[in-house]
């Protein structure tokens, strides 16, 4: 006889089921200890609890009333300590194999996954070595951002007027063609593949610079062939012709800004990203920022141990080769830890069957032409004022960072002690940006996203000022200084040093979410438009816009120095626009968030009204036909089991075909 049971819900069947005696099952009430008594102020629960149809819990019926009723009484029930069942997030299970005795054994429970502080194992198996990669790859990046620094600007021959031209006419044009190979190469080599093929030749490189470029310079570069160029040139293209005299310091330089901007944001992220759940990503990413902060000060203090060297040494030593070759140590180390990591993780972690995974979509980011962004941007206050505090960020800080930097060497203009002061910049840096990270939730929470967004030009005009004054009118302030044991030099270089110190600490805890936020309360199609107009037109204009009047400056009146003056008058007059657009962007931006608040709230009480009319009905009904649990119910049980199942008397002495529908 054939028995055509309906499977729904959460019963699961197997292929070959024994169909046995059925005895009548217990109440699912008695199965789930929840006391009607506890759900008082719950009457929608009370009511469901009581009802007369506790199966629709586990078997759907065909009525869609049941199943919406069920679908919200789960969904109220993870709300509650107890619930239904003890377990929310895993309802516990039946099994067909054979019929489910009376006594409830047919229900299985998964066991709860094993955790180590409140996460679980598997996941930590993979945070775990994203983090210690994530602090190698930023303990890398401080070094050897450090280290370019101090051989462009206080080789022989050159200064910090190389900067501008360097990143202008070097970097951008060697950025734009590694990601292009990268693209070509993504298309025929697998991701672990592309991985190792992108990040091995950096490790060769570092150690190679260290140990065969550096100690080959003075036979490699063409000194002669950039002395004779300058002569003919002058000295206003002492940066350019500087490229071609220390072209394998350049070539550092290159590589250590790729570092930053392919290990990090392409490699790193781009693994992360694979790996990760959302939920995971939401948890454990912050962390990740913290912990590049501690990268930071790790590292800055290593550079100041190497860069110390130099003292211990004797005369006639190459003391800055011997500190390259420490610090490149490190940094070819490190690397190896990287692809030793990501080798792991693919190796025995990836594999893991167990692990949580996730399938993402990827958004189509809309692609916008220079004509078309420039269109979004003028047709929106909005927007504007929005675009001008990126720009005006990349502008100033590349405007203080190069007058600051040609400072820097005149104050030392010994590589190890160029190098020892930028370890302890590196160091303050991270325990600086730490702390705004900490208190920059605390400043938003508290005073609100104006006040946020006008703290970052706010300082920097402050400290601007006071980094150029002491430049231009440091005579009168000699004597004063000499109490305290400065020159105005000295000075210039402390105060540079913070306005940077901030600046980048700003950046990550202030200027970033209070970027991020102003993109929430506009419109859809203009909050999508606007972002991508800006990442188009404003990033790059705001990173080369400074690069390009400093390059103006030095050709038009001949060195850095001669130009202090206008392009303190630049930073001011940016510097102030930057406030004007924060202050009209802020005059926008709350009363739109304001609005936004008050939508939300009133779409909240109409959903609680819907809840409250729709628990009315079932107290209407609890009243009306509701019966007092008794032991009946169990026949109850029974009879409605027996409406979904039928099987043939004569299933006892003969076998049974079963058909699963």
């Amino acid at each position: 006889m054939e028995a055509v049971i309906h499977s729904k819900g959460l019963i699961t069947l197997p292929s070959n089921p024994q169909i046995r005696v059925s005895y009548p099952l217990q109440p699912l009430r008695l199965r789930f200890p929840c006391k009607s008594s506890n759900l008082s102020g719950f009457p929608l629960l009370k009511a469901r609890a009581l009802s007369g149809k506790p199966q629709s819990l586990l078997l759907s019926g065909s009525n869609p009333c049941w199943e919406s009723r069920s679908l919200l009484l789960s969904n109220v029930g993870k709300g509650l300590g107890h619930g239904l069942w003890r377990k929310e997030e895993k309802p516990p299970s039946c099994r067909a194999g054979a019929a489910i005795p009376a006594d409830g054994a047919g229900f299985i429970e998964e066991k709860e996954k094993a955790k180590f502080f409140g996460v679980e194992v598997q996941t930590l198996k993979k945070i775990i070595p994203l983090g210690i990669m994530f602090f190698c790859i930023l303990f890398n990046y401080t070094i050897l951002r450090d280290t370019k620094d101090v051989l462009v600007v206080t080789a022989k021959g050159s200064s910090a007027e190389i900067i501008p031209f360097l990143k202008t006419w070097v970097n951008l044009p060697m950025a734009v063609g590694f990601m292009l190979l990268y693209t070509k190469l993504s298309n025929v080599l697998s991701k672990e593949a592309l991985f190792y093929t992108v990040i091995f030749p950096f490790i060769a490189f570092f150690g190679a610079f260290a140990f065969v470029l550096y100690p080959l310079s003075n036979v490699i570069h063409p000194t002669a062939l950039a002395d004779k160029l300058l002569a003919a040139l002058g000295p206003s293209f002492l940066g350019p012709v500087a490229i071609l005299r220390i072209w394998s310091f350049c070539l550092f330089y290159v590589m250590a800004e790729l570092w930053g901007s392919v290990v990090i944001s392409v490699l790193f992220w781009g693994f992360a990203n694979q790996i990760t759940t959302i939920e995971e990503a939401k948890e454990f990413y912050p962390l990740f920022g913290l912990g590049a902060n501690i990268a930071l000060i790790f590292s800055g203090r290593t550079v100041k141990y190497f860069s110390n060297l130099r003292k211990n040494l004797g005369p006639g030593v190459d003391g800055w080769a011997i500190s390259l070759k420490g610090m490149m140590s490190i940094v070819v180390l490190l690397g190896l830890v990287i692809a030793g990591i990501y080798w792991g993780v693919n190796k025995f972690v990836l594999n893991d069957p167990s692990l949580p995974r996730t399938e993402r979509k990827k958004k189509e980011k809309p692609k916008l032409g220079m004509k078309e962004s420039l269109k979004v941007l003028f047709s929106s206050r909005y927007v504007r004022d929005l675009a001008t505090l990126v720009v005006a960020y990349g502008i100033s800080i590349n405007l203080v960072e190069v007058t600051w930097k040609s400072k820097l060497k005149a104050q030392f203009p010994s590589p190890n002690e160029y190098s020892s002061f930028m370890g302890d910049f590196s160091t303050a840096t991270g325990i600086a940006t730490f702390i705004m990270m900490l208190l920059g939730r605390l400043i938003l929470r508290k005073f609100g996203w104006g006040v946020a967004a006008m703290i970052t030009p706010t300082v920097l005009l402050l400290t601007g000022v006071g980094f150029f004054s002491l430049i231009l009118f440091g005579e009168p302030l000699t004597p004063a200084l000499a109490s305290l044991g400065m020159t105005p030099l000295l000075a210039a270089v402390y105060v540079g040093a913070l306005q940077n110190i901030f600046s980048k600490s700003a950046k990550y805890s202030l200027f970033d979410p209070c970027k991020e936020m102003a993109y929430i309360p506009l419109e859809e199609d203009m909050k999508v438009k606007g972002k991508a107009a800006i990442d188009v037109v404003c990033n790059p204009l705001g990173k080369s816009g400074g690069a390009l009047i400093q390059q103006f400056m030095i050709l038009t009146f001949g060195s850095l120095a001669n130009s202090t003056p206008y392009l303190g008058g630049i930073l001011l007059i940016i510097v102030l626009a930057w406030l004007g657009a924060a202050r009209s962007l802020d005059s926008q931006f709350s009363p739109l968030v304001k609005e936004q608040l008050e939508k939300e709230k009133r779409m909240k009480k109409r959903s609680m009204r819907q809840i409250f009319e729709m628990s009315k009905e079932v107290n209407a009904t609890e009243n009306g036909s509701t019966v007092a649990p008794t032991a009946s119910d169990v026949s109850a049980n029974g009879s409605a089991l027996k409406q979904e199942t039928t099987i043939g008397s004569e299933s006892s002495s003969g076998s049974s075909t079963s058909q699963i529908q």
